[in-house]
């Protein structure tokens, strides 16, 4: 029995807190698109981003990397690093004593909750900038998406630079990392409704388009939200 909470207990992100600290540390070693870095995240499945000092104060994000052990080593993410149509792409290979950002853009947060009152709690009770649901739903709409996907999170995230996604879901609260596609963090929570507003709490009148017509309003909130 000790062994079994002993390990239930090593399973759990090594940090205080539901929302995981940013860590700036150094690329140790490269192989490939394998790394190892000489301080590790605070979880497994944080994303973060490789800075290259070009030298005469310029330096640039080169790549986007994930954790996958948590001994500190990662792996390159094959994503754009920035989306923008005036930027030159990056081609800059990651090297050892370049700089890392773990947890890169983590104050900024994307809240998908069951109600109005369930939002309010919530962002009341943490320090971070808050993006509204608002505007994930109109990016949804204005890309036909016909759903809520670890995707279309990742590609909302590139373009309005959020860092992480925080999910309620029936009894419990989760950490999306966009980029990673990973849970990086749980807790229980209650006092939740027991229906929740589909898709997802927002203060916009039902759009016309894509999936916020016709049937689609009528959808579980707590199943949507168990599928990311």
């Amino acid at each position: 029995m000790r062994k079994i909470a002993f390990m239930m207990l090593c399973s759990l992100p090594l940090f205080a807190g539901f929302f995981p600290q940013t860590v700036h540390t150094t690329v140790k070693s490269t192989q490939g698109n394998v790394l190892k870095l000489n301080a590790a995240f605070p979880a497994v499945g944080m994303s973060g981003v490789v800075v290259h000092n070009y030298g005469s104060d310029l330096a640039a994000i080169t790549g986007r990397i994930v954790q996958t052990s948590a001994d500190g080593s990662a792996s390159v993410l094959n994503v754009e690093v920035l989306e923008h149509d005036a930027l030159p792409t990056i081609k800059t290979t990651i090297a050892p004593n370049d700089k890392v950002i773990g947890g890169y853009l983590y104050e900024n947060v994307l809240l998908l909750a069951p109600d109005a009152d369930t939002y309010a709690k919530i962002v009341a009770s943490e320090h971070k900038r808050w993006i509204h649901p608002d505007l994930y739903a109109v990016y949804l709409s204005a890309e036909g998406e016909e759903g809520v996907s670890k995707e279309n999170l990742a590609n909302f995230a590139k373009k309005y630079q959020v860092g992480l996604v925080y999910i309620v879901r029936k009894n419990a609260a989760v950490l999306l990392d966009p980029m990673s596609g990973k849970i990086i963090s749980q807790k229980a929570m209650s006092g939740l409704p027991s229906n929740g507003q589909f898709p997802f709490f927002m203060r916009l009148e039902p759009i016309k388009s894509g999936w916020f017509g016709g049937d689609a309003i009528t959808g579980n909130y707590y199943n949507a939200m168990e599928k990311l």
